[in-house]
């Protein structure tokens, strides 16, 4: 699987390359053994003869290789049983990698460096590789690695490829019946790697890596290669460190070994330390998204973890409209009964006054320096939404979850922080919902995100849709952890009727509510505005809108100042209501009498917001932001459990 450019010239930069290795090798050894060091003599003669006998093995190679290639093809050799795969000497490979024929779809075409594969194994000792376990690789190439490294035994692991029928979409389908009402879901079988009879040191694993094609990452080889390399370092015999070896120009499932265990990575050649434990736990998840990571009817398990180390997170940029949806989260993270930190990351476009409303709240404050969407236009929605990348710098803490400010926490989920990286609910295709998800803080994994942002695309333009093509073996956990206040368009009553139901719960059924659509705290009390405007009325129910109001009641009164409505603001959704009425919506929302209190009381320079409706939607001097921010209240810096 994968081809040369030149016999000849693959011969050439080998033997250059393996002699090289060699003397490198061999100065390592004298420098590690004192006593062969303290006889000259001796390794004068020995440095001799290792020269002669590389000498030698090239003319060897040179002359019978024609002869084992011919023996290698030969019918007999491709026919071997599955039950002998080992290899009975350096030089002699008896067994075809796949059986009687290659599996294009683990073909990897990638001409190996070898001299970055020396460097790499530079940081190991030699006892550390005496047994080399060889996947997805040629046979030129597990030739050519007996004899750069002649004095390990060479073990050809065996992998049967995956079902043809089984593709990226059936691994990761948009959707699954999570309340197995009609079906339960199961993912299809992958074949495990035949495990190895002897003790391996060192796996190593050739991926295939199709940059030529848009989805790379999300490739059913790919993975399958991956995770059968996990599987023979988790599950190897003995209490011995096993290492892992991907030669690939690709880099690796981030998740699934994440840069904190990686040794060295240089050009196509990756090393790695895995953790035995933490590999086994992500083995035991499904393959894919195709079934739940963590079951509806597991999730009322105690979960203890360690609190000092986990945390809720959040983060503010560019604007500071989503300050009130963010302290209302908090209190609803402590009414659910969590007592994790929370933190939240915001930049120097949030002031003094609001970063006091969230320090009352319970956020730890974190100031960041914002990212640029490279990408992104110029003032764009979407145009420092990569900030969102610093929460992998959170070190001080193992894992975090990650939720937006716009949502309610209705039950606890600190049980979350028993699942891996990235643990999240689907979206659409084979995508997850980035706005409740698990993360690990690491900063080489940061880096990871940073190295890429130039040339990977986002399917959104957005952060999410950039951690989807990062992070494409992801968890799945169920909807109603992240349960979207949304109609869909088609959705009959009896759905309408069952989400509604869902929304206004009680006990809640539901763990966590997101709002989509026009937020709760810019609009009025009375009723949800997102009936006013017809294209967002999928988004309407005033249900969820009356429990989200619930949970700010609650508050302590000086946390509900950082929730009143600018003029601009209030002018906006009045002007929105006088729309509806000229449509006359048929819902009738429109008549509703508002009573909301916020509507009389003014906080900033511009109090007259009903004179504002006869220049709407011009650009005028309403524009101005200075005119709308108000000076801080006195408020202490108490979290919201001394406030309640």
């Amino acid at each position: 699987m994968g081809s040369f450019r030149s016999p000849n010239e693959t011969r050439q930069r080998f033997y250059a390359s393996i002699e090289d290795i060699y003397k490198r090798k061999l100065q390592k050894s004298k420098t590690q053994d004192s006593e062969k060091a303290s006889n000259i003599a001796s390794q004068e003669h020995k440095g001799v003869r290792s020269k002669f006998s590389v000498l030698k093995l090239a003319f060897v190679v040179i002359v019978s290789g024609a002869f084992i290639t011919l023996f290698l093809n030969s019918t007999s050799i491709c026919r071997h049983d599955h039950s002998s795969y080992y290899v009975s000497g350096p030089n002699i490979m008896n067994r075809w990698i796949w059986g009687s024929n290659e599996d294009p779809r683990y073909t990897s075409n990638l001409q190996i460096n070898w001299d970055d594969i020396s460097k790499v194994l530079d940081q190991l000792k030699e006892k550390e590789y005496q047994t080399i376990g060889l996947l997805n690789f040629n046979q030129d190439e597990l030739r050519l690695w007996s004899q750069m490294i002649p004095d390990a035994e060479h073990t050809i692991l065996h992998l049967d490829p995956a079902d043809e029928n089984i593709t990226w979409e059936t691994l990761y389908p948009e959707w699954i019946d999570e309340e197995e009402e009609e079906d339960v879901p199961v993912c299809p079988n992958v074949p495990k790697p035949d495990p190895p009879r002897k003790r391996v040191d060192l796996i190593v694993v050739k991926l295939p890596c199709g940059t030529h094609k848009k989805n790379w990452s999300r490739d059913v080889a790919r993975l399958h290669l991956q995770l059968a390399a996990a599987w023979l370092a988790a599950y190897a015999k003995g209490n011995y460190p096993v290492h892992l070896l991907f030669v690939t120009n690709c880099f690796p499932i981030p998740n699934l070994f994440p840069c904190k265990e990686l040794v060295k990575h240089e050009g196509n050649a990756w090393l790695y330390r895995p953790n035995f434990d933490a590999l086994r736990e992500k083995l035991q998840l499904p393959v894919g998204s195709c079934e739940l990571a963590l079951p509806l009817k597991d999730k009322e398990k105690s979960y203890r973890g360690n609190p000092r180390r986990e945390a809720y997170a959040t983060i503010l940029h560019s604007a500071h409209v989503y300050v009130c949806g963010a302290i209302v989260a908090a209190q609803s993270i402590r009414m659910a009964g969590s007592t994790r930190d929370l933190v939240i990351l915001v930049d120097e476009t949030i002031s003094p006054y609001h970063r006091s409303g969230l320090e009352a709240a319970g956020w730890k404050i974190r100031t960041i320096e914002r990212i640029r969407n490279p990408k992104a236009e110029k003032d764009a929605y979407n145009e420092w939404n990569y900030s969102k990348f610093r929460l992998w710098q959170l070190t001080d803490y193992d894992k975090i979850i990650f939720i937006d400010a716009d949502l309610l926490i209705l039950r606890n989920i600190d049980f979350l922080f028993s699942m891996p990286e990235i643990s999240a609910s689907g979206n659409n295709a084979t995508l997850f919902n980035s706005g409740v998800m698990l993360i690990e803080p690491s900063n080489c994994t940061f880096q990871l995100l940073m190295d890429h942002i130039n040339e990977i695309e986002s399917y959104n333009g957005g952060d999410q849709g950039y951690l989807n093509e990062i992070f494409t073996w992801w968890h799945r956990i169920p909807r109603h952890m992240n349960f979207l206040k949304h109609f869909w368009i088609g959705d009959e009553e009896k759905k309408k009727q069952q989400k509604t139901m869902l929304f206004g719960a009680d006990p809640p059924i539901l763990y966590v509510l997101h709002y989509l659509g026009i937020k709760p705290w810019l609009c009025y009390k009375d009723y949800d505005c997102n009936w006013n405007v017809d294209f967002l009325q999928e988004f309407a129910s005033d249900v969820a809108h009356e429990r989200w109001w619930a949970v700010h009641e609650a508050m302590p009164e000086k946390l509900q100042e950082f929730c009143m409505l600018k003029s601009k603001q209030k002018a906006q959704i009045e002007w929105d209501r006088k729309q509806a009425e000229k449509a006359n919506y048929s819902d009738g929302h429109w008549r509703i009498r508002v009573q909301d209190k916020r509507m009389k009381k003014c906080i900033d320079k511009l109090c007259n917001w009903k004179s504002m409706l006869r220049h709407w939607g011009e650009t005028n001097w309403t524009d101005v932001e200075e005119l709308f921010n108000p000076s801080p209240p006195a408020i202490p810096v108490t979290s919201l459990s001394s406030l309640q």
